[in-house]
């Protein structure tokens, strides 16, 4: 092993282009989750794959969200929030709530959880929670939020989205570039 840098001159390399992270950043697999929340009466919501345990004393996780999102700063307004996380079998549902049109809730089953956020049925989790704190991070909101309770509701596999994909086999359904995250704005 060398203790050599790879190159004397690291100011001629460019920082990568939005474009070129997202495609880097594909190769990072993550699940999928669902944020959501009550404004003024009403349910948003939005697809969410950065998505993370923080701390277990105090209980803590954590979101990023497009601060220029439609449903993220009606969330932030309520104070309180729930991360469902999908199922591999929930494509639908993250197609819904990736897409910047239609309406999120719309025929779909779920209910008004005991801490006043939509919980979403037959996911594989909740995470009912607070916020606690929000960091400004370029074009994204860091969410840090004091868990209230997390409830286990099925065993199943999770969905994993991988390199532009739901899944990790070849098999799995591709995503249209402009239906989640491609074209529209997370949160």
């Amino acid at each position: 092993m060398t203790t050599e840098p790879l190159s004397t001159e690291p100011a001629d390399v460019a920082p990568p282009t939005p474009l070129e992270l997202r495609r880097a950043m594909g190769a990072f697999a993550s699940g999928v989750t669902v944020v959501t929340g009550i404004d003024e009466g009403e349910p948003v919501g939005f697809a969410c794959q950065a998505f993370s345990s923080v701390s277990l004393e105090p209980p803590l996780v954590l979101f990023c969200a497009d601060h220029n999102g439609r449903a993220w700063p009606r969330i932030r307004k309520s104070g309180r929030f729930c991360v469902n996380v999908l199922g591999e079998d929930q494509v639908d549902v993250c197609r819904r709530f990736g897409s910047s049109k239609g309406q999120k809730f719309e025929d779909l089953d779920w209910d008004l959880s005991r801490w006043g956020s939509p919980a979403l049925r037959d996911v594989l989790l909740r995470v009912h929670a607070e916020v606690e704190d929000v960091h400004v991070a370029g074009d994204h909101d860091v969410v840090i939020g004091r868990v209230l309770q997390v409830e286990t509701i099925a065993e199943q596999r999770p969905m994993i989205f991988f390199k532009g994909r739901f899944g990790i086999d070849e098999d799995e359904p591709q995503i249209a570039p402009n239906v989640w995250g491609w074209g529209d704005h997370w949160g």
